[in-house]
């Protein structure tokens, strides 16, 4: 895996440091008259109570918070996306009002000891701080294992930022001395497990999971459901061994991991271990303060967050509620609130532990709430299971099968957002409504109760979201979330948040806001326009002058999109590399296991003998897996980032090139065999299909396109499903608009009748062009369509009439587009810069382990040797094939 250029937020502070004069006598600074608030502790929990209480309190209050690590508070349960590139700074929490005059932050020193009849703090740097009020929020550590060799080098835990960067360093450092691919066991299959399993294979680390009970996330999941997210895990090329007990950690001669010995006497090789086996509350400040602490560990505290001692509290992690510690976000900012509340003399409790869980792991669908494992006296289950996709879901229904209690959802959590909220109501419909693919039984479209919770990591309930916008103002999403904190911290309940804005917004006759998203007041539509008249040609100087702040992965890709129309170059141009979606950035498709796809062009799906002769021996070389596709083409499976440049020379120097299955744009054209071979065909298709295909191929566009060329009535390319579809009769061509398939499927409309070879290009090149500058993201060309003042009638005005006076625009456009289209994977070959960018990790070996043997899986060829290839290098098998040693 490459270094990334990180901003560590360090560099940005102006805080005064643990050792500044200005520390030393901390009470002279503060006034006469106020309440002082030492706050102990500098994570996210911490961070929600300061600016709840400082966006509450006037001048009389101040705040010292005191923070053991050098940072600001970063977003930990976003851990995981510093290994997809987000740096320090991307995950650091809002600093804004971190510039009051009323709170005072001291970072890089810990709070050693606490002097309640003094009512003093004293840190590990010998500063004593004075203090009015106390907030013990100092978390908890990660849990240890008690097993021989743990402290040898290449064990790891999964807690902080320190953790993963020194994680990230040691695999790249270690890589590099052994010239191979790590292993790397993760001990531990909770919530945290598998997101440090996908971590560990984002660094290119062949990795086992590692369970103790019999099933994943054994807390959260029920048997069968366990038994799912285990064969999507598998199914992602990360092993899972359960009802495992590690006993021992063997070193080398160094003291560097080897292998793990488990307590039913197997052992299992191993270059790099993580313990993620739960955590532990740091209570050891108020154990030696003499506070009361649970058996268990937590400094007990009340409803109102308040210890044993009346003028200190504890919250988050720390805390021990009910006889419970628990290691979640939403609790913690639960408590923060009542915490702040109550200083400031209002009336709030703790209303107890939400445990409802989303996992955070890329092609692995998880989520867990309420009673899942319907212990509530009568519940009844609801289950809905398709072992061959992958999916499992269960509801928990009151005896009467009327109030939801809980629920489990494996394969497809998509449901999640609407289900969650409605906990402890009436579900307000069939359940099977919830649990059925797409297409089967409508879903309810009843409104949520005021009092459900739509954001449970910041305790913000409907009722709340619809009073910030009825009687606060708040006109989008991105107003409520700044009003409210609704989809501030995990964000998978933005979805929800924006339906019930707009649903608020047009009870009151307003206009719904369609702006792109927090960062830019336009639509895709507007914003497209405003790029084009005003000449921007990068993102900066266009967020510069219409937008505020750094972007989003909503708006990045979007704008590279138009950038692509309007401006054209390479994708991995200059700052446009940094815009793009995953599968753009890599020019290939991401799979569920972490292997790319290779999908070459085959336009019309017309190949010869011989191009299907280089992709199979390509296929053998590489063990790559091989599909043929609806869409009349060859995708090659199971490539590691490294391979793709190698993989994509052999496919370049036969005639292939990039077939874009991985950018919204052209897919395939998809024909029958038309005249030159069927009795039937009446005119050209294969011929009309490849010359589509070569006309539009490269066309950035809100959305992918599809479209397809039949050369009769009988209709066997299925044109009338796709984007444009073209079907042949005697008088000439006819051409059909607006089919999509997917969630929605709908058919395409007849647009025009028997037109020439001629006429039908430019009315699909203005279609196209007229689709792409108005279009909103990520909308297809069905709802697009549906949308178009006077439908099919005022499309074809536009087209065929120039009723708008664009056609010679949308002419020009498309002829730029067609005029300088370059293939990605050619260019991308001759420029080493952007070679660089294909390296699973800095120093990357050129040649695997020598020892590795490799496994047939689906019946897919092992890789040839070097010798047998012939070209003096050794390759390393896709994830498709299973690697032991």
């Amino acid at each position: 895996m490459a270094h990334r250029d990180r901003v560590d937020s360090r560099k940005h502070d102006a805080d005064t440091d643990a050792t500044s004069p200005a520390y030393r006598d901390d009470m002279s600074t503060l006034p006469a008259l106020g309440t002082h608030v030492v706050v102990v502790g500098a994570g996210m929990v911490a961070h929600r109570f300061v600016e709840s209480l400082l966006s509450r309190a006037d001048e009389r209050w101040h705040v010292t918070l005191i923070g053991e690590e050098d940072r600001h508070p970063y977003d930990r349960v976003g851990l995981t996306g510093f290994f997809a590139g987000a740096s320090t700074d991307d995950l650091t929490l809002d600093r804004s009002f971190f510039d009051d005059e009323r709170l005072r932050f001291l970072r890089g020193d810990a709070v050693v000891r606490v002097d309640r009849s003094a009512r003093r703090v004293t840190t590990r740097s010998g500063l004593s701080v004075g203090y009015d009020r106390l907030v013990l929020a100092t978390g908890s550590y990660a849990a240890r294992l008690a097993v021989d060799g743990f402290g040898l080098d290449g064990c790891f835990v999964y807690r902080t930022l320190d953790d993963v960067e020194r994680l990230e360093e040691f695999v790249q450092r270690r890589s590099a001395q052994l010239g191979r691919r790590l292993t790397g066991t993760v001990i531990g299959g909770g919530l945290l497990g598998l997101e440090a399993a996908g971590a560990l294979q984002g660094l290119d680390v062949d990795c086992t999971v590692v369970q103790s009970s019999d099933r994943l996330m054994s807390a959260q999941l029920d048997l069968p459901a366990g038994g799912a997210l285990r064969r999507l895990i598998e199914s992602r090329g990360i092993a899972v061994k359960t009802e495992a007990i590690t006993t021992r950690l063997d070193p080398d001669r160094t003291g560097q991991v080897t292998g793990l010995e488990f307590r039913d006497g197997s052992y299992e090789r191993t270059d790099v271990v993580v313990f993620t086996v739960g955590v532990r509350p740091r209570d050891e400040l108020a154990r030696s303060a003499e506070l009361d602490v649970h058996p268990r560990g937590g400094v007990l505290i009340d409803g109102g967050c308040q210890t044993s001692d009346p003028r200190i509290l504890a919250i988050g992690e720390v805390a021990n509620y009910d006889g419970q510690c628990v290691g979640l976000v939403a609790p913690g900012y639960a408590m923060a609130e009542v915490a702040a509340t109550r200083l400031l003399g209002g009336e709030a409790s703790f209303p107890g532990y939400d445990l409802s869980t989303k996992l955070k792991l890329s092609g692995v669908d998880v989520a867990s709430f309420g009673d899942a494992f319907a212990e509530t006296p009568g519940a009844l289950d609801v289950v809905y299971a398709d072992p061959v996709a992958g999916v499992y879901k269960k509801l928990v229904l009151s005896d009467d099968a009327k109030t939801l209690l809980g629920g489990i959802l494996v394969g497809d959590a998509s449901a999640y957002g609407s289900l969650r909220p409605l906990v402890g109501g009436a579900l307000g419909g069939d359940p099977a409504a919830y649990l059925m693919p797409e297409g089967g039984v409508a879903a309810p479209t009843g409104e949520l109760p005021d009092d459900a919770l739509v954001c449970s990591c910041n305790s913000v309930s409907a009722g709340r979201i619809r009073h910030a916008v009825h009687e606060e103002g708040c006109t989008d999403a991105g107003g409520v979330k700044a009003c409210t904190k609704a989809g501030a911290a995990c964000g998978s309940c933005l979805t929800m948040v924006k339906k019930l804005v707009g649903a608020e917004l047009a009870k009151t006759g307003a206009t719904v806001s369609n702006a792109l998203c927090e960062h830019f007041d336009l639509s895709r539509r507007q914003l497209f326009d405003a790029v084009r008249v005003s000449g921007l040609r990068t993102f900066s100087a266009v967020i510069e002058r219409f937008g505020v702040g750094r972007g989003c992965d909503i708006c990045k890709p979007a704008l590279a999109s138009i950038l692509s129309t309007l401006v054209g170059g390479h994708v991995l141009d200059g700052e446009n590399a940094t815009l793009q979606d995953t599968n753009d950035h890599v020019m290939a498709n991401l799979q569920k296991d972490g292997s790319y796809s290779v999908v070459p062009r085959i336009p019309g799906g017309e190949i010869t003998p011989e191009g299907l002769l280089v992709i199979g021996q390509v296929a053998q070389d590489f063990g790559l897996y091989t599909k043929i596709t609806g869409g009349q083409r060859i995708d090659l499976f199971g490539a590691r980032l490294e391979q793709l440049p190698d993989i994509w020379k052999r496919l370049v120097d036969a005639g292939f090139e990039s077939g874009h299955a991985y950018g919204k744009s052209l897919r395939t054209v998809k024909s029958c065999v038309g005249s030159t071979w069927c009795r039937y065909g009446v005119q050209d298709s294969v011929g009309m299909a490849v010359q589509l295909e070569l006309r539009y191929r490269g066309l950035r566009s809100p959305h992918k396109l599809k479209l397809g060329v039949s050369g009769c009535a009988r209709e066997c390319a299925e044109a009338r499903g796709k984007d444009v579809g073209v079907i042949a009769t005697e008088a000439g061509w006819n051409m059909y608009v607006g089919g999509n398939g997917g969630f929605t499927p709908r058919h395409a409309v007849l647009l025009a009748e028997g037109l020439s070879d001629d006429e039908l290009l430019t009315a699909i090149d203005r279609f196209l062009m007229y689709y792409i500058f108005t279009a909103d993201r990520l909308q297809r060309t069905a709802p697009w369509f549906e949308e178009l003042d006077g439908g099919i009638e005022g499309l074809r005005e536009v087209i065929f009439d120039d009723s708008l006076g664009i056609c010679a625009d949308l002419d020009t456009a498309m002829a730029a587009h067609i005029g300088t289209y370059e293939d990605e994977w050619a260019a991308t070959l001759r420029d080493p810069d952007k070679l660089r960018r294909f390296a699973s990790f800095v120093n990357a070996p050129a040649t695997p382990d020598p020892s590795l043997a490799y496994v047939a899986e689906r019946g897919q060829p092992r890789p040839a040797t070097a010798e047998e290839r012939g070209d003096g290098g050794v390759l390393i098998a896709g994830t498709t094939l299973e690697v032991r040693r």
